[in-house]
């Protein structure tokens, strides 16, 4: 008889939340290909960008509303029902609040 040095068997309870991402040899598991990440990346930061800006602020008592971020909205509601995991709605959550602020300064947008 030969003795072999057997390893230790992993059951699916026993796995880390690491398996999610990670496959039994240690190599991350891709679940979406680099274009169509890309494609999503440009599709929301161009959608967070589009404010709807008043010619005359609203006035709603002490509030002075000069535009509203529409874009960011749509796009915050398509990330919620595109990203299933939540790691990388964060991402995107941050990215497009960062662009939203960046262009609230700047031009951009629809004027009523």
């Amino acid at each position: 008889m030969t003795s072999k040095t057997q390893r230790e068997r992993t059951y699916a309870r026993n796995r880390s939340r690491s398996s999610e991402f990670f496959n039994r040899k240690g190599k991350e598991r891709t679940y979406e290909k680099d274009g169509i990440f890309f494609g999503k990346l440009v599709l929301f930061i161009l959608l967070s960008t589009l404010w709807l800006r008043f010619d005359n602020p609203l006035g709603i008592g002490p509030l002075v509303i000069h535009a509203i971020p529409v874009g960011l909205i749509i796009a915050l509601l398509l990330v919620l029902k595109i990203e299933k995991y939540q790691f990388n709605r964060k991402i995107w959550y941050t990215a497009l609040i960062l662009m939203a602020i960046l262009t609230s300064f700047t031009p951009v947008g629809i004027v009523l």
